[in-house]
């Protein structure tokens, strides 16, 4: 059951992250899960070493939308903000 939870978690998650960073995400469903979990841990890590707890949903949304951002800017090439932030990106999954 909790396997679920985590799988539900990840969706929501990384879907949020893809919502609140602007320019097109064509990422597959498969790689938003993974970007939810993978902002579910790094988030986690940070929640706990600041306030002694992980942060759950909170703490997965802020943990995705940084690696999202990393992903965008070291992978992809394309900034966050101006007018390539809107370009299709030519680099990494989801071409």
């Amino acid at each position: 059951m909790w396997l679920i939870g985590i799988i539900i978690v990840s969706v929501v998650a990384g879907a949020l992250a893809r919502l609140a960073l602007p320019g097109p995400d064509p990422m597959p469903w498969w790689a938003t899960i993974l970007l939810g979990f993978l902002g579910g841990i790094a988030g986690g890590i940070v929640f706990w070493i600041l306030f002694g707890t992980g942060g759950g949903l909170i703490a997965a949304f802020l943990g995705a939308v940084l690696l999202l951002f990393l992903y965008r800017r070291f992978v992809q090439g394309r900034p966050l903000t101006g007018p390539r932030a809107h370009d299709r990106p030519r680099r990494g999954i989801g071409l």
